[in-house]
């Protein structure tokens, strides 16, 4: 739809970014915290850019003070953090860790003392490594439970003060990097039987602990943040339309489906028993996906790149178990399900340095598709560029992220004119971080953290171009881009 004046965007809109604990935080093994899946993931040979760690990150742990300070002058809204399952449960269930209650107390008082909205993601990839060595983690059913005690205990310590909840971020990304690619933990490659089931398992705790929240009467809002890549058919032959429907069943809706109507897509769920590859369900886990999602409050959409799909021939491409994580651009691997379908190049649109595809108007999709499927207000939860950034005198000129943001915030603007329901939009990040598998020179963030590969640099934060310019989007309600 197109309209000839803009409603522009709501006047309690939260303009926010965002961070996750492994990513920032650093202090890994300080105060109590417990040991996660990625403090042991990463010390394998070659799993990670020049064998960088989040054991010190961006220490964030040690610097939250100064860092909500840089959020406050520019004007932030919201700020999404993740919390670290393993500081508040070191052994992932038993005693808690009251140093690491304190810890995020302190952070969600900071923010709030500054009117910064704290926005808390309850599971964001780091699984405490007691529970993998106890029962292999998401493979067994009794991580459910745990998981919701554990969610639980963040609701009883901080639902007073915080109003928004994510329970799983991007639970499509860790779990099929975890299982069917290899490049998470636990690092297991085409399990595809094991990767459905550890799937229902997340859902089942994400589903619980969607109904405790209401249970317990709190009044925020809980949902969950989805790695969104809208599809394109190739072209408009019928076998590569019929193949995007396949990945959307299978790669999309698969997740969202159950987040929203407490279902799996019956096409999909359809062929995963024709190959022996259905998730086992329990008594009453039906009932217990659609009672949840009764009561699922926002879409929460994590969204960098659309993607584009052709028909797959049964002896074609598998998925792929590399990633260019050098910023080599080209070097990204075609990936696919034979007999289904496989992602290829957009020939229309530019791409980052890490291969991602750059298309703006793919969030409008987004939201789109998430009013008309669902009719559920909407939280932009990521959304960022990864770059290259050089400091030269002190300062950072990143206007390659300003036009990429600018572009983005604009079609987003456009889906309000649409009609979405979009409470708030995050960018990723508010400061550079560590970015999982390529280490910290793909920078994200507003603040510029003096650091690189190797440990010892000075961790000062210096302000980007772009933190002054989204410093006047917030003050303009998002009005001057």
């Amino acid at each position: 739809m197109y309209f000839s004046k803009s409603k522009g965007f709501p006047k309690n809109f939260l303009w926010g970014s965002a961070s996750a604990a492994y990513q920032v935080e650093g202090a890994w093994n300080e105060d109590g915290k417990g040991v996660t899946n990625w403090d042991k993931f990463v010390r394998i040979p070659g799993k990670t850019f020049k064998a960088t760690t989040g054991d010190v990150a961006v220490d964030h742990y040690h610097r939250y003070k100064e860092d909500v300070k840089l959020m406050a002058e520019m004007g932030l809204k919201a700020y999404r953090f993740s919390i670290a399952w393993a500081r508040i449960y070191p052994n992932g269930k038993g005693a808690v860790n009251e140093a690491g209650i304190q810890f995020y107390n302190d952070l969600i008082d900071e923010c709030i003392k500054y009117e910064i909205e704290p926005m808390v993601t309850i599971y964001h990839w780091d699984l405490p490594q007691a529970l993998v060595d106890e029962y292999d983690g998401w493979e067994n059913r009794q991580v459910v439970d745990d998981y919701v005690n554990y969610a639980t205990t963040l609701f009883e310590r901080f639902g007073d003060r915080v109003k928004y909840w994510i329970t799983m971020n991007e639970q499509n990304v860790f779990t099929s990097l975890g299982w069917l690619t290899a490049m998470h933990p636990p690092g297991k490659t085409q399990d595809m039987k094991m990767f459905f089931q550890v799937n229902h398992h997340a859902n089942m705790a994400h589903a619980k602990t969607v109904l405790k929240f209401h249970e317990m009467g709190h009044h925020g809002m809980i949902g969950a943040s989805y790695a969104f890549g809208p599809s394109y058919a190739l072209d408009c032959r019928p076998e590569n339309a019929m193949a995007k429907a396949d990945y959307d069943d299978l790669q999309v809706y698969w997740w969202m489906d159950v987040y929203a109507y407490g279902r799996y897509p019956k096409a999909a769920m359809a062929f995963l028993k024709s190959i022996d590859c259905a998730p086992v369900m329990e008594e009453g886990d039906e009932a217990i996906l659609k009672e949840a999602a009764a009561h699922f409050d926002f879409m929460g959409v994590n969204y960098y790149q659309t993607a584009v799909i052709e028909y797959n021939p049964i002896d074609g491409v598998g998925l792929s178990t590399q990633m260019n994580n050098t910023g080599k651009k080209g070097t990204a691997k075609e990936s696919g399900i034979p007999g289904l379908f496989k992602n290829v190049k957009n020939p229309y649109l530019p791409t980052t340095d890490w291969d991602w595809t750059i298309d703006p108007m793919g969030l409008r999709m987004c939201c789109r598709t998430i009013t008309s499927r669902y009719d559920l207000p909407i939280v932009i939860s990521e959304n960022g560029l990864g770059a290259f950034d050089k400091l030269e005198d002190g300062k950072i000129h990143d206007d390659y992220r300003i036009a990429y943001l600018k572009a983005h915030i604009e079609e987003l603007k456009k889906a309000c004119d649409d009609g979405c329901e979009v409470l708030a939009y995050c960018t990723w990040s508010f400061t550079d971080l560590l970015s999982w598998l390529n280490g910290y020179q793909k920078r994200y963030g507003f603040i510029y953290v003096d650091r690189e590969e190797e440990e010892g640099a000075s961790m000062d934060r210096y302000k980007k171009d772009s933190y002054y310019w989204y410093k006047n989007v917030i003050e303009t309600n998002g009005e001057e881009l």
